[in-house]
């Protein structure tokens, strides 16, 4: 994995870290916020998309358009799915269980569809890595999961980290095999999630406008940051980093976020997430020298 490829990913789990501390502010808001911040995607990104069109243009061809359009579906249960999740169970389940997840099935797809080889440095760096973001999201406490609302979390936690499993595939064979841009393939994709989610908006756009009451600027920064985080991704694959790599590294951004709680909003430091951020640091070098 070159320095290029590490570092847009680096840069990427900053960038969606910043956009989840915003998102986590309106999870209240459901689906109707998903819509406002893919309208923001939508305007703000195309004139990108429409240079890059007017350059290269767009080789379409069936399997392409059929992957643009997979992309925006499972992007759309993974937006609704996640939004659920943090409205019926507590974040410290749902975000640990629903980026361990990910990156563990991601591993598997990218080995048995992608045909890239494992390796028992990627396989150690990959368990290192999810234990890393357990023991920093539950500090230690896993009768977490057994709480109220925990078995809730489970599930739903679960199901988000099978979606993102499943994107995280799906798009990286668009961008690596298809050739597809992936700020093309990202577009596209947010611009199918609006059309999906503006009838449910034209049903009572009053209604829409009040649940959104406080919460534009969020949009406006998860609008700007959710796509530009997963397009320094796909770039880096792009670059020929290799996918099982790249999504265990993504989670990164659970240690970014937990150092943003310690630095900015002074949350206590115990040593559960000291140690846990030692763990997925451990787990990260391993990945990016297994390459």
């Amino acid at each position: 994995m070159t320095l290029a490829s590490l570092s847009l990913v680096v840069l990427a789990s900053f960038v969606h870290a910043g956009w989840n501390l915003l998102a986590k502010r309106a999870a209240s808001v459901g689906p109707i916020f998903v819509f406002a911040y893919n309208l923001v995607a939508c305007l703000a990104y195309a004139p990108w998309v429409g240079y890059l069109m007017a350059q290269d243009g767009i080789g379409w061809t069936l399997t392409g358009i059929g992957f643009l359009l997979l992309s925006g579906m499972i992007h759309l249960a993974y937006s609704l799915t996640l939004q659920r999740g943090y409205q019926v169970a507590d974040l410290s389940v749902v975000y640990p269980v629903a980026r361990g997840t990910g990156p563990m099935l991601s591993t598997v797809g990218a080995f048995l569809i992608l045909g890239e080889a494992p390796s028992a440095v990627r396989v150690a760096g990959l368990g290192l890595v999810v234990a890393g973001i357990v023991m920093i999201a539950t500090q230690g406490k896993m009768r977490a999961f057994t709480e109220p609302g925990g078995q809730a979390g489970i599930r739903w936690g679960t199901a988000t980290g099978g979606l993102i499993a499943a994107y995280t595939v799906t798009d990286a064979y668009a961008v690596k095999a298809l050739g597809i841009a992936p700020v093309v393939l990202d577009w596209f994709s947010n611009l199918l999630r609006f059309f999906l989610l503006l009838p449910l908006v034209l049903a009572n756009p009053r209604r829409a406008m009040a649940a959104m009451r406080g919460h534009w600027w969020s949009a406006l920064g998860v609008g700007l940051l959710s796509p530009l985080s997963y397009i320094l991704v796909l770039m880096a694959l792009t670059g020929g980093a290799p996918l099982s790599i790249v999504a265990p590294m993504r989670e990164m951004s659970m240690m970014v976020g937990a150092l943003m709680g310690m630095v900015i909003l002074r949350e206590p430091v115990g040593r559960w997430r000291l140690a846990g951020c030692g763990v997925l640091i451990a787990g990260v070098v391993a990945l990016s020298t297994s390459g």
